[in-house]
C-alpha cells in the first residue's frame, strides 16, 4: 500500500510517548449477552423506550440463539484490552506498568456508568475514550457521546466528580485498521478456487443504518447523499481495493460498498443494496466469486457471525457462488499500536504541540472534537466529549 506522508507516526511522538494529560484509557463498547438467559435482557437494553414486547424480542434474538445466547464482543472486547495493555506497557507509555485501561459497554456489563465510577474513584482526572466504531454516525459516535454525559450525571447525582472524559477521533483511515483487512483480504482471495480467484469480486459491508441519519453523519459541512458515514466507508474500500489491485496484478477487479443487519420499521429507507441481494445480483451478471469484506466492524461479533457467515454464505451457496469473508481487525498488535498512536496525537494537542497526525485515503484525519451539529439525534440530548458538551 502506497503511503501518504501523513500515513506514519510523527517521529517526536514516537521517541517521547507522554500520554499527559490523560490518566488512563476507556475502551467504550457496545456489549453483548454471554448466555441464553441474558438474550432478551440484552435486548430490551438496546431498544429501551420502543415497547417492544418480550416475545418479538425473542423472534429478534433467535440468531443469538444459534450461537447458545453468547455474543462474540464481549470475549473480543477482553482480548483487545489485554492485545492494548501489552501494547502500552511494551511501549512505555504511561509507565513501566502502562497506562490503566478500563472497560465499559452501552448495553450490558460492565456498564459504562459503573466503570465510569470505578475510574472516578480510582482517582483519574483525564480520560481518555475508544469507541469500538471506526466511522461517523449517530449510532457509532453520538450516541455514545450521549451515554457518556448520561453517566457522568448520574455519577454526579450521587456526589462523586467523574473526570473529563476525550473522544479519540475516527479511526477508519488510520494504517493500523487497514492493513490487517488488507491482508485479509488477500488470504481470503487464496481460498478461493484458483480457476474463479482472478475473476472474484469484492463486497465490502458495513451496517445499514437509515439514510436520512446517514446523511446527517459528520459535521454540518459533510451532510448531503450519504454524508460523512458513506463516504467514509467508500475511501477506505478504495484504499483496501487499490493495495489488493496492487499486491495481485489484478487491475480490474471489480468492488462495492453494501449493507447488512438492517432492522427496523420496513417503510423507513435504509442504505441498500443488501449483501444478500448483491450476492444475487451478481451471481445473475456471472461474477464468478465474493469476498464479503466487513470493513464496517472492528470485530467478528454477532452481526459478522450470522449476517455473513450465516445468512450470506447460506445465500450464496444456494445460488451456487463461491465465497469468502475476509477477517476484521480484531485484536491485531498494529491496531493496538493505532489505538497507542491516537493517544499520543491527541495528548500532545492538548498539550498545545502542533501534531501531524497519521492517516491514509483522499479524506484525512478526522476532527478531534465533534463539532456542534455533527451527527444529530432526532431528540437531542447532551453530549460529552463534543464542542456541545455540557461538561468541560
Amino acid at each position: 500500500m502506497p503511503d501518504q506522508p501523513e500515513a506514519v507516526l510523527d517521529p517526536a511522538l514516537a521517541a517521547a510517548p507522554d500520554p499527559a494529560p490523560y490518566d488512563a484509557l476507556l475502551l467504550l463498547s457496545f456489549g453483548g449477552p454471554e448466555g441464553p438467559d441474558e438474550v432478551v435482557p440484552f435486548l430490551q437494553n438496546v431498544t429501551r423506550g420502543r415497547g417492544i414486547p418480550e416475545e418479538r424480542l425473542k423472534e429478534v434474538g433467535r440468531h443469538y440463539f444459534l450461537f447458545d445466547g453468547i455474543s462474540p464482543i464481549n470475549e473480543q472486547n477482553r482480548t483487545l484490552l489485554d492485545a492494548l495493555r501489552k501494547d502500552f506497557a511494551e511501549q512505555g507509555l504511561g509507565g513501566a506498568a502502562g497506562l490503566p485501561v478500563y472497560w465499559g459497554n452501552r448495553n450490558w456489563a460492565p456498564y459504562l456508568t459503573d466503570t465510569l465510577r470505578e475510574i472516578t474513584r480510582a482517582g483519574h482526572r483525564r480520560v481518555a475514550v475508544l469507541a469500538t466504531s471506526a466511522y461517523a454516525s449517530y449510532s457509532g459516535c453520538r450516541q455514545y457521546r450521549e451515554n457518556l454525559a448520561e453517566s457522568i450525571g448520574l455519577l454526579r447525582a450521587e456526589g462523586l466528580e467523574p473526570p473529563r472524559v476525550d473522544k479519540l477521533r475516527h479511526y477508519f483511515n488510520h494504517p493500523g485498521f487497514v492493513r490487517p483487512m488488507v491482508e485479509g483480504v488477500l488470504r481470503s482471495l487464496a481460498e478461493l478456487p484458483d480457476e474463479v480467484r482472478a475473476g472474484a469480486h469484492l463486497a465490502f459491508t458495513t451496517h445499514s443504518i437509515p439514510t436520512t441519519a446517514a446523511d446527517t453523519s459528520g459535521p454540518v459541512e459533510a451532510h448531503g447523499d450519504g454524508g460523512a458515514y458513506v463516504a467514509q466507508h467508500l475511501d477506505v474500500a478504495r484504499l483496501i481495493a487499490d493495495a489488493v489491485r496492487g499486491a495481485t496484478g489484478v487491475a480490474d477487479r471489480p468492488w462495492q460498498l453494501v449493507y447488512q443487519s438492517r432492522s427496523g420499521a420496513p417503510h423507513i429507507p435504509w442504505l441498500e443494496p443488501d449483501i444478500c441481494d448483491h450476492l444475487e445480483a451478481l451471481h445473475g451478471a456471472g461474477a464468478p466469486a465474493v469476498v464479503m469484506v466487513p470493513i464496517g466492524f472492528v470485530s467478528d461479533h454477532m452481526e459478522v457471525l450470522y449476517d455473513l457467515d450465516t445468512e450470506a454464505t447460506a445465500k450464496a451457496a444456494e445460488l451456487g457462488l463461491p465465497v469468502a469473508r475476509s477477517a476484521t481487525v480484531g485484536a491485531d498488535p498494529r491496531f493496538a499500536a493505532a489505538v497507542r498512536e491516537l493517544l499520543l496525537e491527541r495528548a500532545a494537542t492538548e498539550r498545545g504541540a502542533v501534531v501531524r497526525p497519521c492517516a491514509l485515503g483522499a479524506l484525512g484525519p478526522s476532527h478531534d472534537l465533534c463539532p456542534v451539529g455533527c451527527c444529530p439525534a432526532r431528540a437531542p440530548k447532551p453530549a460529552a466529549a463534543g464542542a456541545d458538551s455540557p461538561y468541560a
